[in-house]
């Protein structure tokens, strides 16, 4: 009972944090109508800037930062990636009136890292005075990449195998179903184009340049003059973006299977406790702090709201963006950014922060 109620007063405190109420009153505001937007190009400044902050700051950590101890975290985040598409492809793309290849799109999205759902556990960690890896933004490609090339991947292996049209008869009197057999320097291109999309999409990219810019340069007081004091007031922007954003993509879901509902509200917290559980491995095997931990659940619990679904709709263009994007968007991130305290209310009971 101590440990559940531990876990209710973290949540409820930080519930009025201005992260998660900042969220809150987008949602809000949408669903009383509100005229109120932020101009698309305002939007994609933030994001830019924002992602552009969380990579100089890992890319200065990355510096004098020991090999193991961004190694281990860094391969547990590839890991979660691809366990997400895989524990995906078994559960929604199985169900009744889901589509394998909708199934697929929708669980790389769930499978990759949300910009914003990380820049908010950020945020809330340094609130609290929790300590965590400045190294902790250069694990985002990590996860983003595994995930987004396992699915995209998978997705188009099964749209293959359905095109098989040849069918022999055997002596056995036994039927063999076969297409054309893809070559694998076919299958090797593939992989290597959606490396190649996924590096170009425009949160990657800021991302990897902030990230560059850390390590090869000294861009401390840029930094600290420019993008550390701007990050609070932008994040706070964002998430009431990202309210009314999820908000407007509920209607969507009505469009979609059931299911997706179901995935949207469940997955986040599954996948947030398998990306805990994989912290506190690297826990043990580093001293990999408590905070790591947690923004590792957080990007394990999040969906990917900038970088993945342009990857997945220009890779799977026949996928259904009102199920993979809706369920993302609509349901995933806020309830991904909503279980931080979740995640900070388990780092108290097993890491004792």
């Amino acid at each position: 009972m101590d440990i559940l109620a531990t876990i209710a007063t973290t949540i409820l405190e930080q519930m009025q944090k201005p992260t998660l109420s900042f969220l809150i009153a987008g949602m809000m505001l949408a669903a009383l109508g509100s005229r109120f937007e932020v101009p698309e190009p305002v939007y994609k400044f933030i994001v830019i800037v924002l992602l552009l902050k969380v990579g100089m700051n890992a890319g200065i950590s990355i510096r004098d930062a020991d090999l193991m101890s961004l190694l281990v975290p860094g391969i547990g985040a590839c890991l979660v990636g691809i366990g997400i598409v895989l524990i995906g492809s078994r559960t929604l793309a199985r169900l009744k009136g889901v589509s394998e290849i909708d199934g697929l799109a929708t669980a790389g999205l769930f499978g990759a890292v949300s910009a914003s759902t990380l820049a908010a556990g950020m945020a809330i960690l340094d609130d609290e005075g929790v300590a965590y890896e400045g190294f902790i933004g250069a694990l985002y490609p990590f996860m983003d990449i595994a995930a987004l090339v396992t699915a995209i991947t998978m997705a188009k292996l099964s749209a293959a195998r359905k095109t098989a049209t040849n069918v022999t008869i055997n002596a056995g009197g036994t039927m063999t179903a076969g297409g054309p057999r893809r070559a694998p320097a076919e299958d090797t291109n593939m992989i290597r184009d959606i490396l190649v999309e996924t590096l170009r999409s425009p949160a990657i990219s800021a991302l990897l340049a902030g990230l560059a810019l850390g390590i090869l340069a000294r861009p401390e007081t840029v930094y600290a003059s420019f993008y550390e004091p701007l990050f609070r007031g932008l994040l706070s922007i964002l998430m009431l973006i990202m309210g009314m954003e999820a908000w407007a993509r509920f209607a969507e879901l009505r469009k979609v299977a059931h299911a997706y509902i179901l995935y949207g509200i469940t997955a986040p917290i599954l996948h947030g406790l398998l990306g805990f559980g994989v912290g506190m491995i690297a826990h043990e095997l580093t001293g990999f702090s408590a905070g790591g931990v947690i923004l590792l659940a957080v990007m394990a619990a999040s969906s990917s709201d900038i970088s993945g679904p342009p990857t997945i709709r220009a890779a799977l263009p026949e996928a259904n963006s009102s199920a993979y994007v809706g369920t993302s968007t609509g349901l995933g991130t806020p309830i991904a950014i909503l279980s931080i305290p979740l995640f900070i209310a388990l780092a108290e009971v097993f890491i004792r922060l």
